[in-house]
């Protein structure tokens, strides 16, 4: 898939130089690789997870050790009102409790008496707790369990982004395949009509035809003329519409030279490109699909938040203890007896707000388990249809490619017996005329059945490998 100089050499080379070389295949593998690899949409879905990444981490910020410095100082008239310092070391754990270390130390002339401490500083060291509402459940821990499940959530979204990417490629590349395919049923045609033009001149000017047949040859060929040009034109814009997913890594779009063409053998490699031939129904698991996979990371983290929500019901009763010395290297001087504590306790009387925010949380919930159980199943039958439709255009081309044998054999009989004066020319254009239609038919269920391989491949999320 990388052979990206060689490739990327024959894209970018002049028109000029570019006609005087063979054409050069480009594979629906090769196209569907670069597209993978530089598409600027892609590295695009690569930023989701980018972002999520982050979202963790600030999450975890939440929890970071923190040191805090105080300091107030008021001097007026040659009089020094107060002087205070504290610092503190705090370290919040995962659970409501967070353990802290604390120096203190002030003075001055109209200090508060309760914030008189001995000359050298006071020091001390506890632990504060939320012991029913927030100590298994809190702002902090919900914030970091739902950023984990954002980011494996975010992964299985950017696999579902980037198989939508090479979905829509892969239609432009068989949209251009089948464009490709018409242009050449329409240019071996052309010479056709040309030799048969040719011939019925010649034979007029022997005396063999009418004037008429060489009037009625001269129609088709500047029909068949038209059409060409007509597949021409078509060629052209799919070809542009395919160079809209080529990129460079500098994320410079390039456009598709003339002597690039597809791959006309795509029927014996598009399983082993979209990684489906040995995809199979029964071995399917609708649990490891992305969608579904995403909306369970997506109900999980709604659990997280009715938790929160149902803890937000209980009363917020938090507790510290300190113990105080002004000897922190004796550790002995540390005791029961120098303490300072705190209780704080608050319940709203109606809970109105809290009640509102769990039911809130309780219809999300349901709902994304609605959409979850509507995706498992949306997703199956998806699925079952494609491979129904896959198995009817194995049998449709069968009958199809008899139908152009058939009429490939009356073409060339009827050509002959033309030649030998038993036929007319009004006749050989007509078993010409209906083999071209069957012939552009077997083209349009080719792409269809192209299309429908692509569709499973966008249906089942499958990736596929760098090679």
């Amino acid at each position: 898939m990388k052979k990206s100089v060689l490739f990327l050499l024959l894209l970018m080379s002049f028109q000029l130089f570019s006609q005087e070389k063979a054409n050069s295949v480009l594979t629906l593998s090769e196209f569907l690789g670069y597209v993978k690899t530089y598409h600027p949409i892609v590295k695009q879905a690569n930023l989701i997870i980018n972002n999520s990444e982050a979202k963790l981490l600030k999450a975890r910020g939440a929890f970071d050790p923190k040191i805090e410095i105080d300091f107030d100082k008021k001097q007026f008239k040659e009089k020094e009102y107060y002087n205070k310092l504290n610092g503190a070391f705090k370290i919040p754990t995962y659970y409501g409790l967070e353990f802290k270390a604390n120096f203190e130390n002030n003075d001055g002339y109209y200090l508060n008496p309760e914030s008189t401490v001995p000359t050298d500083g006071l020091y001390a060291a506890g632990v504060s707790a939320s012991i029913l509402k927030g100590l298994l459940i809190n702002e902090r821990m919900a914030s970091l369990k739902q950023a984990k499940l954002f980011l494996n959530q975010a992964k299985e979204d950017q696999q579902i982004l980037v198989n939508e990417i090479l979905y829509n490629a892969s239609l432009s590349y068989f949209k251009w395949l089948k464009t490709y395919n018409e242009k050449v049923v329409y240019q071996d045609f052309l010479e056709n009509a040309e030799i048969r033009f040719k011939g019925t001149k010649k034979a007029f000017l022997e005396g063999d035809k009418a004037a008429i047949d060489t009037i009625e040859a001269g129609i088709t060929l500047n029909e068949r003329m038209l059409n060409l040009e007509k597949s021409r034109i078509k060629l052209v814009k799919s070809s542009l519409e395919l160079s809209t997913f080529l990129w460079l890594n500098n994320n410079t779009p390039i456009e598709l030279q003339e002597h690039i063409i597809p791959d006309e053998n795509t029927l014996n490699s598009i399983d082993t490109t979209f990684n489906i031939a040995l995809f199979n129904n029964a071995d399917f698991d609708i649990n490891n699909h992305p969608k579904v996979k995403s909306l369970r990371y997506k109900i999980e983290s709604l659990q997280v938040d009715k938790n929160l929500k149902t803890n937000n019901l209980l009363p917020k009763l938090d507790v510290q203890y300190n113990f105080l010395t002004q000897k922190p290297r004796e550790l002995n001087s540390l005791n029961v007896d120098n303490y300072k504590a705190g209780i704080n306790f608050k319940l709203p009387l109606f809970l109105r707000k809290e009640r509102g925010d769990l039911k809130l949380s309780k219809i999300k919930l349901q709902e994304t388990k609605y959409e979850n159980e509507v995706a498992k199943i949306s997703i199956k039958n998806k699925i079952d249809a494609l491979q129904q439709e896959l198995s009817s255009f194995v049998t449709q081309s069968n009958y199809l490619a008899n139908i152009v044998k058939d009429y490939n054999t009356l073409l060339n009989a009827e050509e002959r017996k033309f030649f030998l004066g038993e036929s007319s020319l009004f006749l050989v254009n007509y078993r010409e005329s209906k083999l071209i239609e069957t012939k552009l038919k077997a083209i349009v269920l080719e792409n269809s059945f192209f299309e429908a391989k692509a569709n499973l491949f966008k249906a089942a999320v499958i990736s596929i490998s760098e090679e």
